[in-house]
């Protein structure tokens, strides 16, 4: 089996998504325009479902934290439902305007993925040695999993819509912000007593060294992706690779 440190052998792949498994550019000039376009008409079409209330009434909440915080967002509205729709619209707008990873923009943000997959208007996209490399890391048996700011939603329709097929046949597990923040070492801690495996036997794949700093720190081997060939990413605690196929057997 794989050895990346101190011979200890990975039974276990974690993995982030964008800037790892996923082209940035994907993320940010696709999926995320496509939710904040939709956003307003989104609520106000399901906005009564309870699923959708669910996630309105977190909003609202999480608006709450930001005044108290000062944060000073824009007014919330409520005295309607209209207004109220309109007050969430804005304050998901905002949100996304500045890449905030709240739990309750993320799985609306899933929702409405959700609905452009099944339309044919979104499709996932991966670097291309991320299909070989399921592959041979199914065939050599290890768990596959994937730890994303994006809902567990928005990743499932990631993996099932790509160029090379479904690939969520080889995803064993997924985890998303409700578990905790990626920068906190807490988060990975309980993501290791999920997968069952012991954390130096879990390799965790990010391109944000505060991640890799967190799961370090909470016992799993690491190791930096660096895609793009102009990064000057620098040698440091982490194994640099810019490709999985530097992923030892």
């Amino acid at each position: 089996m794989a050895e990346v440190r101190g011979g200890e052998s990975i039974r276990a792949i974690l993995l982030d998504i964008e800037g790892t498994t996923t082209p940035i550019d994907f993320v940010f000039k696709t999926l995320f325009p496509y939710a904040r376009l939709r956003l307003g008409p989104f609520l106000r079409e399901r906005g009564g479902e309870s699923e959708v209330r669910a996630d309105i009434e977190a909003l609202r909440a999480q608006h709450r934290a930001d005044s108290a915080a000062n944060l000073n967002p824009a007014g919330w509205i409520d005295t309607s439902t209209a207004l109220e729709l309109e007050s969430a619209t804005a304050y998901g707008v905002s949100l996304m305007d500045r890449d905030s990873k709240c739990s309750p923009l993320k799985l609306l943000q899933g929702k409405i993925w959700q609905e452009g997959y099944a339309k044919g208007e979104l499709r996932g996209e991966v670097y291309p040695d991320v299909p070989p490399a399921f592959v041979r890391w199914s065939g050599q048996g290890k768990i596959i999993a994937i730890f994303s700011s994006g809902s567990v939603l928005a990743q499932k329709l990631l993996f099932s819509s790509t160029a090379a097929g479904d690939l969520t046949r080889f995803l064993r597990a997924y985890f998303d912000t409700t578990i905790g923040p990626k920068n906190a070492s807490e988060s990975y801690r309980k993501i290791v007593e999920t997968l069952s495996v012991a954390a130096p036997g879990i390799l965790f794949i990010s391109d944000v060294a505060k991640e890799l700093d967190a799961a370090r720190e909470a016992g799993m081997q690491t190791a930096l992706c660096v895609r793009s060939e102009t990064s000057s990413a620098a040698p440091g605690a982490h194994r640099i690779i810019r490709s999985f196929e530097e992923i030892p057997e």
